[in-house]
């Protein structure tokens, strides 16, 4: 294969157990006098906000919160966000939380410097300059928003999710401390690191990848693969937090840098539709996509499983990735994420209009294997059906 690409990391990275401490030294040095933290309720109510509030204050930086985030961010939430805080000055802007609240603060930064609607900014490098000065510091480990140019914001019109895509977006800083980690719930541990591990997974399968983001995908594989059961059933295990948010933020860079696939592309209207954690929504699909993919590349879905802990003796490269969908299929099952049939409110008449918005979804353009929307039909039906039973054979 003759590569030619290019690998962006616009975003200055600082790792470790109290990194949050640096906020105010940062907001400082990007000239932030009056600062915006987005957040949400959960976080507000919690000592993770007064870590970030703390260091503010003793740099003499005033600052504002807006603690209304919401999962699976809507236009009409960040446009009520930024009419709220369009006269007060703004200079910079800190999404604390997980992916919905570093969307957020994106999208508000947008506005902030381009005014306008969101609307007008969907699709990919349509702003005209740079957003707020943006620092990410993530709570979760899942959706690496804190090292993307991506902002996905949910169309309450169309009812699906919409991507604001432009190297602009980039957060100037990113402080990942895993110790902000500690008391996720078990639920959200699982949900966010299955989102980690399906980011990794489409970044290296799809039809765009290449050899940094590659790299970075498979060791993100094999962190989550050896330390997510361990950080949802003994969450104050900071080797294993510390191990799923280094895994998070390089699949962030990896997907960043090359694209995601089919099981996004379904998730996202499924998200839009239901508000379905999307986490969650990558975990259900995720070994139906996985195995509907493997005879694009059967090499690379094997070099997956490898990864997830398959072993490969005496197998070939087909065996072998089909052990790997068994496999993201059981880890699903084992920290507990609900099969689709288990979420009542999914109602089977929708799959039309599900699947006519996964076909459309930009990440449909990338998956390794061609797909249409009876193909996503397809897919839809089988997760939904399935109970238990062997898919793989």
């Amino acid at each position: 294969m003759l590569w030619n690409f290019k690998f962006n990391v616009p975003t200055s990275i600082e790792f470790g157990n109290g990194k949050v401490k640096l906020v105010g030294e940062f907001a400082k040095k990007l000239g932030g006098q009056k600062v915006l933290i987005v957040t949400d309720k959960g976080l507000a109510n919690t000592g993770i906000l007064d870590k970030v509030i703390d260091p503010l204050k003793e740099k003499n930086i005033d600052f504002l919160v807006y603690d209304e985030v919401k999962p699976n961010p809507r236009d009409v939430d960040c446009q009520k966000a930024y009419e709220q805080v369009k006269e007060e000055g703004i200079d910079v802007l800190i999404g604390l939380g997980g992916g919905s609240s570093m969307d957020t603060a994106k999208a508000i930064g947008t506005l902030l410097t381009h005014g306008g609607t969101l609307s007008e900014r969907y699709g990919t490098d349509k702003l005209e300059r740079d957003i707020t000065p943006l620092i990410c510091i993530p709570t979760t480990a899942g959706t690496g928003s804190e090292v993307t140019s991506y902002s996905v914001i949910t169309d309450t019109n169309i009812k699906d999710k919409m991507l604001l895509f432009d190297l602009r977006l980039s957060p100037k800083v990113a402080l990942v401390d895993p110790e902000l980690t500690l008391s996720l719930p078990k639920s959200i541990t699982a949900a966010t690191g299955m989102d980690a591990l399906t980011h990794a997974i489409e970044a290296y399968v799809c039809n765009v990848s290449e050899p940094i983001s590659d790299s970075l995908a498979l060791h993100a594989i094999e962190l989550i693969a050896e330390h997510l059961v361990n950080a949802v059933e003994n969450g104050k295990d900071l080797e294993a937090r510390q191990n799923m948010i280094v895994a998070s933020l390089i699949a962030g860079l990896s997907f960043a840098n090359t694209n995601l696939g089919s099981v996004h592309a379904m998730a996202e209207p499924l998200g839009g539709l239901y508000d379905t954690p999307h986490g969650v929504a990558n975990a259900i699909f995720l070994p139906f996509v996985f195995k509907f993919n493997i005879s694009s590349n059967p090499k690379k879905f094997a070099n997956v499983a490898k990864k997830l802990g398959v072993s490969s003796e005496g197998k070939t490269d087909d065996q072998i990735a089909l052990e790997g969908a068994k496999l993201l299929e059981e880890l699903a099952n084992k920290i507990n994420i609900p099969k689709f049939s288990d979420l009542d409110y999914v109602d089977t008449k929708d799959f039309d209009f599900l699947a006519g918005a996964a076909e459309e979804n930009i990440c449909t353009t990338v998956n390794p294997r061609k797909i249409t929307k009876e193909d996503y039909i397809e897919l839809f039906t089988a997760a939904y059906e399935y109970k238990g039973s062997n898919i793989y054979a």
